[in-house]
């Protein structure tokens, strides 16, 4: 297993665990009202945003570890603009979920795509996972082109799967198998 300083990198984008002094950037998106419309959290207090950083934080000293929380940040700006995450949900079926999270002022630039990228190549990779998914709220169909462009597949709609602010919600279910990994690299 990698070690709890696990440090990704993309052609732009640094993947590194978040620190205390993150917690004005995380707040800057996390307080967006539209970069939480699809989430089932925010948008966040200030005490939100720092108790967010404060569980990351745990999540990397966890044995064993199954949570990794990064936060992205812009090599050319050196400014975090996002987060994102992989958690192995099942050791025995080698299997994790991804999710991601970008400023709204970096929508567009396919840094979702790249962040999502390196969450897989990491966890077939590093992780030896036989079987990463995703889901999104199927209205959210710009994450559905991220979680496509990253090479995973439709499965399924889940039918009001979450109950998110007050309704029910769909959401659509991604994956993607490692030969189907070792197969597009």
């Amino acid at each position: 297993m990698p070690e709890s300083e696990t440090v990704l990198t993309t052609r732009r984008l640094i993947l590194r665990p978040f620190h205390e002094e993150d917690w004005q950037a995380v707040h800057e998106y996390a307080s967006d009202a539209e970069v939480c419309r699809y989430m089932a959290w925010g948008p966040n207090t200030e005490e939100e945003s720092k108790e967010f950083i404060r569980k990351a934080s745990a999540e990397e000293r966890q044995e064993p570890r199954v949570g990794y929380p990064f936060a992205a940040v812009l090599q050319a700006e050196a400014k975090l603009i996002g987060g994102c995450r992989i958690h192995i949900g099942s050791m025995g079926d080698r299997e994790a979920w991804i999710g991601y999270c970008i400023n709204r002022k970096y929508w567009g630039k396919g840094l979702g795509t790249e962040a999502a990228g390196a969450l897989i190549r990491f966890g077939f990779e590093a992780l030896n996972l036989h079987r990463i998914f995703a889901t999104c709220d199927r209205e959210n169909l710009a994450s559905a082109r991220v979680l496509e462009k990253s090479g995973m597949t439709r499965e399924k709609l889940l039918r009001r799967h979450k109950r998110e602010k007050g309704k029910w919600r769909d959401s659509f279910l991604y994956a993607i198998l490692e030969e189907e990994f070792l197969r597009q690299r």
